[in-house]
């Protein structure tokens, strides 16, 4: 029997997370799409809820991918928690959960795909933060966008040092016309 696939989708506010996911969502056979939004206690006591949070995730990713739904799409999961720990937005290091969870998720039985989307023109991110109108975990500011894309791209590159079985993707989402044939040559094997 082939593997069921989890695809996270990561990467800083502006980069197109949303539109990703719904792209997906709606092209892949039988995807279960969830996004995850921050847990609002900044503080220490934050880190405790937030790992028993994600602790849960792992067990349901393990439960629904051995499901009938082959495709499980995440709109963020526990690699933003690090990445905003990291820039100072917490108060406490994730680090230690973040390293069991990326243990865990590695050693899944699953095609695991990391998607860091991300902008070579970092210009793009103003004119994307400028149109939204939705609340936001972290305030909207191009300076936040740019130091957490450079965190997402310095994790992706350790995910890939430190992981057997998570295929990490780095997916310039800059223009639109080429959005739908980049994201078919890397997913096309799993559209309906």
């Amino acid at each position: 029997m082939a593997k069921n696939t989890l695809i996270i989708v990561e990467g800083p506010q502006g980069a197109g997370k949303s539109t990703f996911t719904n792209y997906l969502r709606e092209n892949l056979a039988s995807a279960d799409l969830h996004r995850l939004t921050g847990i609002k206690d900044k503080s220490k006591t934050g880190l405790a809820k937030v790992t028993k949070r994600f602790k849960r995730e792992m067990d349901y990713i393990k439960q629904g991918c051995s499901s009938d739904d082959p495709i499980m799409i995440y709109d963020r999961n526990f690699f933003t928690d690090e990445v905003y720990a990291r820039l100072g937005y917490k108060e406490y290091s994730f680090a230690e959960t973040y390293q069991s969870l990326l243990k865990t998720l590695d050693e899944m039985e699953l095609n695991i795909y990391l998607v860091i989307l991300y902008l070579e023109d970092t210009n793009l991110y103003k004119e994307r933060l400028a149109s939204r109108d939705k609340f936001e975990y972290q305030k909207f500011d191009v300076e936040n966008s740019v130091n957490q894309q450079k965190e997402y791209l310095n994790l992706a590159d350790e995910v890939e040092k430190q992981t057997n079985n998570i295929k990490v993707i780095r997916f310039a989402n800059d223009t639109e016309e080429e959005f739908e044939g980049k994201v078919k040559e890397i997913f096309g094997q799993l559209f309906k």
